[in-house]
């Protein structure tokens, strides 16, 4: 099997977006302050440009990739892998931001890398994915 990677587009497209418009706005106020302001003040504000970018790519960075060994989410700054063995089934009930991958042990976990907002092309990922959950081996009694 090839790896199956999601990836949500408007939860991608829009951090970028902002983040583009937050640098080129910061270096635009770091050309033209008064010349009253010194060089680290610029480059502060370019710098405050740089970190806000950096915190909106890493809300731009959750995806879901599933392979022969299981399936990686990554959320936001957490990466999460799980065999297929501890996937019981994947869940997005009508209203829900993303879907949430039912676990063995009996607990959830956010798979934010599929987003609702995405419409059919969300809900086709999630079928993709259960299918697989159910093709590749759902937690079975000993």
């Amino acid at each position: 099997m090839t790896a199956a990677t999601w990836r949500p587009r408007r939860a991608r497209f829009i951090p970028y977006v902002l983040a583009v418009v937050v640098v080129a706005g910061m270096v635009a106020l770091a050309v033209g302050m008064p010349s009253n302001w010194g060089l680290g003040d610029r480059i502060g504000f370019v710098v405050v440009g740089l970190i806000v970018a950096g915190i909106l790519h890493i809300l731009a960075r959750s995806r879901v990739t599933a392979d022969d060994r299981g399936v990686t989410v990554v959320n936001g700054l957490r990466t999460h892998e799980y065999e297929w063995a501890e996937i019981l089934g994947v869940s997005m009930p009508e209203g829900a931001p993303w879907p949430t991958l039912d676990l063995a042990d009996g607990s959830t976990a956010p798979a934010m890398g599929i987003q609702s907002s995405d419409g059919d092309r969300a809900r086709y990922a999630v079928a993709e994915l259960t299918a697989l959950v159910h093709e590749r081996g759902e937690a079975r009694e000993a």
